[in-house]
């Protein structure tokens, strides 16, 4: 899966992820957590950095990872002395007791076969913090992902028609990517559905104390129905 995130077409399918979106979380996220201008970010699977390059622009220090090369040479595009990225795995601590706010963001988990390295990358996200420090962790809401899951589309972005196959296996809600540009090409996802009650369980054993549950980018409160996000605000 790690050759789809690194390819052109992820870019392309993903593509409504733009920067305004991204702008406007992030602005209503700040004003709720309140950071101060010393503050320290660290963005953990953090893409191609459209989140860090915004909380930088706001003045802010940010560090970005990230296990995909090539979203890394992407962010790194952008990169400045206060905002940089590296290639690095999340399940390993970056820089122990550096940070003041930790980001995990857009459903960037849960991708790991291995249930234990679920619990090995909030260990490393933990160490990561500073004591008091806090981490934002945004995935989505596996339960209405599930009963509103859609088993077959099309989706025409760029002149590409992206033919798209879901199903949930009891484990992991996969996804199986078809098209063809010139030639025909077929990627996996696949995501973990962790519910809150299993995110709830990873933070506590890594020192995590949950603060705050919202259930969309506007932080209103989660509903396990109807929220379409499981954003959780956890403290160090």
């Amino acid at each position: 899966m790690e050759n789809w995130f690194n390819t052109k077409y992820y870019h392309i399918l993903y593509n409504n992820r733009d920067e305004q979106e991204a702008q406007l979380f992030l602005n209503i996220l700040l004003a709720k957590i309140k950071p101060s201008k010393t503050d320290k970010f660290l963005d953990i699977a953090c893409g191609n950095g459209r989140h860090s390059h915004y909380i930088n622009s706001l003045g802010f220090e940010v560090q970005g990872i990230d296990n995909a090369d090539q979203n890394i040479a992407l962010a790194n595009e952008k990169s400045n002395e206060n905002c940089s990225f590296e290639v690095f795995d999340m399940r390993k601590t970056y820089k122990k007791q550096h940070f003041d706010f930790c980001l995990n963001l857009f459903t960037s988990f849960g991708y790991f076969d291995n249930e234990q390295d679920n619990q090995f990358a909030f260990d490393a996200m933990a160490e990561n913090l500073k004591p008091g420090g806090k981490l934002i962790f945004d995935f989505m809401n596996a339960k209405k992902v599930i009963a509103n899951l859609i088993s077959s589309e099309i989706k025409k972005v760029e002149e590409i028609d992206f033919h798209i196959n879901r199903n949930f296996d009891s484990k992991f809600i996969n996804k199986k990517i078809s098209f063809n540009d010139g030639i025909d090409y077929s990627y996996k996802e696949k995501v973990r559905a962790l519910f809150l009650n299993d995110i709830s369980d990873l933070m506590q054993k890594s020192g995590l104390k949950i603060i705050n549950i919202w259930g969309d980018y506007e932080l209103n409160d989660f509903d396990v129905i109807n929220s379409n996000r499981l954003i959780i605000l956890a403290q160090k």
